[in-house]
């Protein structure tokens, strides 16, 4: 099979499927009153955010899309995050809405839009640092955990069978939680040349990063890490006794949850494998251009390579009616799971995390999957069309999943669908949720999302970017 090369950048276009459903709205709005907290109440307050809302509501014609954008843009900042500064540098706790923990993926996919708009506001620059701080410190408290309690604290999963500690909400090992932190870091320096995160905290991060996507990888024995909860919802626990489903070592790494906090099936969660190799490249380069640790940049070269050529080699399958395309989990022995879920990475957002070519054909022909009834996870009811996921069930649709879609198309009628779509299902409330079901909009999961509010507004800002005439007029 031909070698295939990862990227470090992509435009955001890919093929889609329509559907020439018009869906009508489920509540119509009376008033576009901000759903924000009053002033004193925020948690944080960005001039540049502020500056940017208010230009933005000059830009959209529809008025509640950009009402819509008003809420969501800034619900990060207004009610998630606790900034402070620990030893003389900035330190940023950041909750992801409803659930009082932080989550490794969230926490950076929450406060990734702002990077945009931080150029001359030094003190959102000094938010964002202080999360990536404090992001390293959590992966030094145990590289295994996906979510983490501000200190000891209490946690409902503390009887969990594993090793949990007073710091740790949840101790699901998920690739993703390792690579969001990166992401994160290598945008900020990116954009501000600020070097002064990359502290010894977060080079031993690094190290703890690059030596658990090797423990996973499986090659002498099963790792350290196992995972079992008493209950009676299946994804929520681990098979194998706690260590996964069987894999046969080939160079891939074992991610025994999904980015929804799901349980895989086949423990080589393909999207993750593809952004681990993408998180080993950005710290090959950061430790080479200003740490100067070449022998760490060596290493994080090679394993790079062993997981893109495995990739390469177990990663694209025949499908019967979509022909080659990209399986969403394997295990080595040749089983492969085709399916996507609505949880970023997935298959559907690769494009948009920099992972693949956009108009690469495996791509084109798995996005044709995915945005099928032969995904799944793919529901299409009165409402809405869209991806959902195990994690809260059939025929419900997460907005994530069409946030996505539109930021993976060039298509004019795509993103217009999208944007409708999202525009008809927030149930009068101006925010994002977890999910809504596709024939009921109001019976919806998570009233206070904020990774899904900011993706919307990163959506909306992307839109004015790349396609502004789409904003000038009525959705």
């Amino acid at each position: 099979m031909k070698r295939r090369k990862f990227i470090v950048n992509s435009s955001l276009a890919a093929a889609g499927i329509l559907s020439s459903n018009v869906f009508p709205n489920i509540i119509q709005q009376k008033d576009y009153n901000t759903r924000r907290p009053e002033t004193i109440a925020r948690k944080f307050i960005s001039k540049s955010v502020e500056a940017e809302i208010e230009k933005q509501k000059g830009l959209i014609k529809d008025r509640e899309i950009a009402w819509m954008f008003e809420n969501c843009f800034p619900n990060t900042l207004d009610t998630t995050v606790t900034h402070k500064t620990i030893d003389g540098k900035p330190d940023t706790f950041v909750i992801t809405g409803d659930i009082n923990a932080m989550w490794l993926r969230d926490s950076s996919a929450q406060v990734w839009p702002y990077l945009r708009v931080m150029k001359n506001d030094p003190e959102l620059q000094n938010l964002i640092a202080g999360v990536i701080n404090r992001q390293s410190k959590c992966i030094l408290i145990d590289p295994y955990a996906n979510a983490f309690n501000d200190g000891h604290g209490e946690s409902q999963w503390k009887d969990d069978l594993t090793e949990m500690k007073p710091e740790l909400h949840e101790r699901k090992w998920e690739i993703d939680s390792l690579c969001y932190p990166i992401r994160l870091a290598h945008e900020y320096w990116k954009r501000t040349n600020d070097t002064t995160i990359f502290d010894e905290n977060w080079i031993k991060a690094c190290e703890l990063i690059f030596r658990t996507f090797v423990q996973q990888q499986r090659k002498a024995d099963r790792g350290p890490y196992k995972f079992q909860r008493v209950t009676g919802w299946q994804t929520d626990t681990v098979a194998g006794a706690g260590f996964g489903n069987p894999i046969k070592p080939v160079g891939l790494i074992c991610s025994i949850f999904r980015p929804s906090d799901d349980a895989t099936i086949y423990p080589f969660l393909i999207p993750s494998n593809f952004f681990a190799v993408k998180t080993l490249r950005q710290m090959a380069e950061i430790h080479y251009k200003v740490l100067k640790r070449d022998s760490f940049v060596l290493k994080c070269n090679i394993l790079a390579d062993e997981v893109e050529s495995a990739l390469n080699k177990f990663a694209i399958s025949n499908h019967l009616d979509f022909g080659e395309m990209l399986a969403y989990e394997v295990d080595g022995f040749g089983n492969k799971l085709f399916m996507d879920d609505a949880n970023v990475p997935s298959l559907l957002s690769m494009p948009y995390l920099g992972l693949i070519e956009n108009n690469d054909p495996v791509y084109l022909s798995t996005r044709k999957f995915i945005l099928s009834e032969s995904n799944p996870y793919f529901f299409k009811g009165k409402y809405a069309e869209g991806i959902g996921g195990p994690h809260v069930g059939l025929d419900m649709i997460w907005p994530m999943s069409l946030i996505m879609r539109a930021l993976t198309t060039d298509e004019d009628k795509e993103i217009l669908y999208c944007l409708r779509t999202l525009k008809n299902t927030h149930a009068g409330t101006g925010f994002m949720h977890e999910s809504f079901h596709k024939n009921d909009p109001s019976n919806f999961t998570r009233k206070w999302f904020a990774w899904a509010n900011t993706l919307f507004g990163e959506l909306i800002l992307t839109v004015q970017d790349r396609f502004p005439k789409l904003l000038q007029n009525e959705i």
